[in-house]
């Protein structure tokens, strides 16, 4: 199995069940509410470690409570964070987030100490990155940080899985050194430029490939997702289960991928086992606490097969 060395964000989410979005103006008493770990890169580095990936997860926290309680709590998942940057005078970041009714959600991010997980510090810890097969990212980190990987990444030979979340524009230079570019409609349009309802999504995904990645998965929530290079197109549907809870969802979706990757998996195995886990993951409440094993995954579907 070859290594898995995941680098980006980690946060403290504080989570609030409402029956709808309040509107603008509005205040709303929530349902209920807790706190748990989150953070794109925190929960994509847990996600590849619980479904049987070698993963090694590289962010930046502060000194704070949050900080320390999310360290401690790595340790006990059993996650090697041993080359996170600690950071003086810089809160750890924390997300803000509302569930509604339906399990969609709304978030807003404090960054704070992931916005220190800066090129330098990436240089500085280059020899233990060099150890990596494949890389795993996400946009929750300063870009000049995603762009220096991806750079390292690319003379070393070392495999790239991008997720373009939260969404925005690419440079071409970065776009051309992915070999996995995973993004939702949202951000496929943002990077090409197109509407996916004008154009459908497989003319996105091929204006995608048109900017020089080698393999774009689309993933389209209830619809499943497109995988598409120039060897193969997949088209997998999506598991039907009660969602409780979206939160994580695509983040377990590339956690699931990156191990996928790192066993040697086929494509189609892969795609299946990525979607059996976000699935798993919608039907609890919470990021990281939402975010299923290995042998949970195994079980799904196995019970998929036998019902």
């Amino acid at each position: 199995m070859s290594k898995i060395v995941v680098i980006g964000s980690s946060n403290t989410d504080l989570t609030a069940k409402v029956k709808d979005f309040p509107k603008s103006g509005e205040t709303i008493k929530a349902i209920s509410s807790f706190q748990a770990m989150g953070g794109k890169g925190a929960n994509q580095a847990l996600a590849a470690h619980r479904l049987g990936g070698d993963v090694k997860f590289v962010t930046s926290l502060g000194k704070d409570t949050n900080g320390l309680d999310s360290l401690e709590y790595y340790r006990k998942e059993g996650l090697d964070a041993s080359l996170s940057l600690i950071v003086d005078n810089t809160s750890s970041g924390v997300a803000m987030i509302c569930v509604d009714e339906k399990g969609e959600n709304s978030i807003v991010i404090i960054s704070g100490a992931n916005e220190m997980l800066s090129p330098r510090y990436i240089l500085e810890i280059e020899k233990e990155i060099l150890d990596a097969d494949l890389i795993v990212l996400q946009m929750e980190i300063p870009y000049d940080t995603v762009k220096t990987v991806c750079d390292i990444a690319c003379e070393n030979n070392i495999q790239i899985l991008l997720n373009v979340a939260p969404a925005r524009k690419l440079d071409a230079d970065i776009i051309q050194k992915i070999d996995i570019l995973v993004v939702n409609e949202t951000e496929a349009e943002i990077i090409s430029g197109e509407i996916m309802e004008d154009i459908g999504e497989e003319v996105i995904v091929d204006k995608l490939l048109a900017l020089g990645v080698k393999t774009i998965v689309l993933t389209m929530g209830k619809s499943g997702c497109i995988l598409k290079n120039e060897q193969i197109y997949l088209r997998v549907p999506a598991f039907t289960v009660k969602t409780v809870d979206t939160t994580a969802a695509g983040d377990t979706f590339c956690g699931a991928l990156a191990t996928g990757l790192s066993k040697g998996l086929g494509w189609n195995e892969i795609l299946e086992f990525a979607s059996a886990a976000a699935a798993i993951c919608v039907t609890r409440m919470g990021a990281q606490p939402s975010i299923p094993t290995e042998a949970e995954v195994h079980d799904f579907l196995r019970n998929r097969i036998v019902n």
